[in-house]
């Protein structure tokens, strides 16, 4: 009997000990399909462990791509050069001639209009017989025509932009010059010709022109006081005759 009873003494605390082993194996298990099931269900916290997938990176562009992409940006403002020759006529029959050359930068836009920039002229070096030529308009007071044309990018057209001056205005070997181009686009739409702050050799003054009026005018004066006194004096003489019939009739 005391055996028993000690064995029935016993069984309690067995029992809450294995209760107590297998709440904590059943909460292990919990825990383990909480850890591992948490993201398979919709509406669920994110697990705050971390991601074992790599951070995806963000693509690399090399310079390669990048300087090709320029230059297809580029495309649209592409800068070509321009030439388009100045010409001169000194007269003495010999029509005109190459004087120089402009260069320009055409840039077009991406509306498709063409503009010039960077405009730069070069002068040719004047020949013996255009020096000659030259010096004869000096002599004769002609004029110094140029002309370009009227379009840039096509010079083969008969249509050009006249501009003259008096040829003693730019009297130096390397023609002291000074032109300004009016353009619309590619078209020259006028040309202004001259010398660096205006003509320094301006016509010189004919007196004559100035001393004939002058002396016609004191020619007259003159003439006109000369006829004074005799025209008093004549007048002087015809007034008693004059007063002569004014008398009244007498009577009978």
């Amino acid at each position: 009997m005391a055996a028993r009873r000690r064995s029935l003494l016993m069984l309690p605390p067995l029992l809450l000990l294995l209760s107590h082993f297998l709440s904590l194996a059943a909460a292990f298990q919990s825990d383990e399909l909480l850890l591992h099931d948490d993201d398979e269900f919709e509406g669920t916290r994110a697990s705050s462990t971390p991601s074992l997938r790599p951070p995806s990176t963000p693509p690399v562009v090399s310079s390669r791509r990048r300087s090709a992409d320029a230059t297809q940006a580029a495309g649209a403002s592409e800068s070509n050069t321009v030439q388009f020759t100045l010409e001169h006529d000194l007269g003495a029959g010999l029509g005109f001639g190459p004087a120089g050359s402009f260069s320009a930068r055409l840039k077009s836009s991406a509306h498709g209009s063409q503009t010039l920039t960077k405009l730069r002229f070069t002068r040719n070096e004047l020949t013996e017989d255009e020096k000659n030529a030259f010096k004869k308009l000096l002599e004769e007071d002609s004029f110094y025509t140029i002309r370009l044309p009227s379009n840039v990018l096509d010079p083969t057209r008969n249509d050009y932009i006249y501009s003259s001056i008096k040829a003693r205005c730019i009297p130096r070997d390397s023609l002291d010059e000074h032109i300004v181009i009016h353009m619309d686009g590619v078209n020259i739409l006028a040309v202004n010709y001259g010398s660096v702050g205006g003509c320094q050799y301006p016509r010189p003054m004919k007196v004559w022109m100035y001393i004939i009026p002058l002396g016609l005018i004191v020619m007259n004066a003159v003439t006109a006081a000369a006829n004074i006194p005799e025209e008093q004096a004549g007048g002087q003489g015809q007034a008693p005759a004059q007063r002569a019939p004014i008398a009244a009739p007498r009577r009978r």
